[in-house]
């Protein structure tokens, strides 16, 4: 049988969207000001930017996140396993 492993998603808020993995929050997306001049911002890690969609900040995050975990394997400790 296959262990499951926990899986990130996105969760909508009151003042904008947080990316979960299991009860850690490891990343999220705001909006900043209003109309034409709105841009989303977002941070995942020590990771931030600003960006026009949002899409484009979830995206962001995501890629963060996954580039950051690869990067923490990479570190590891071999005999924590």
């Amino acid at each position: 049988m296959k262990s499951r492993k926990a899986k990130p998603f996105w969760e909508r808020g009151y003042a904008g969207h947080g990316y979960w993995l299991g009860k850690s929050k490891i990343g999220w997306v705001a909006l900043e000001g209003r109309g034409k001049n709105g841009s989303y911002r977002w941070q995942a890690g020590n990771r931030a930017g600003e960006v026009k969609t949002l899409s484009e900040a979830k995206r962001a995050v995501e890629e963060t996140v996954l580039s950051l975990a690869r990067q923490l394997s990479l570190f590891a400790d071999p005999g924590a396993d």
